[in-house]
């Protein structure tokens, strides 16, 4: 059941990080899943270390949500840097 629920956050995170970064016409359903996901491993390996937080997305909390939703940003900045050279 666990991750069921962490595609559904980690579809919401992707989604809202791509209104955010301005992508969401270039992304489906499936990257918004995808970037969330990831995004949030990588929220989870910044916000651990250097504030002593940690969220999963496999439970639903708004700490998880935050988490991943700043982690899928990070993660298509490094995507907008690679593909355009710089960050929208």
């Amino acid at each position: 059941m666990g991750w069921i629920i962490a595609l559904i956050v980690g579809g919401i995170a992707g989604w809202l990080a791509s209104m955010v970064m301005n992508r969401n016409s270039s992304m489906g359903m499936v990257m918004n899943i995808v970037v969330g996901c990831v995004g949030s491993l990588i929220g989870n390996l910044l916000a651990g270390p250097l504030l002593g937080i940690h969220g999963t997305v496999q439970s639903f909390s708004l700490t998880g949500l935050i988490i991943a939703f700043v982690g899928a940003v990070v993660l298509l900045a490094i995507v907008n840097l690679v593909q355009r050279g710089r960050v929208r």
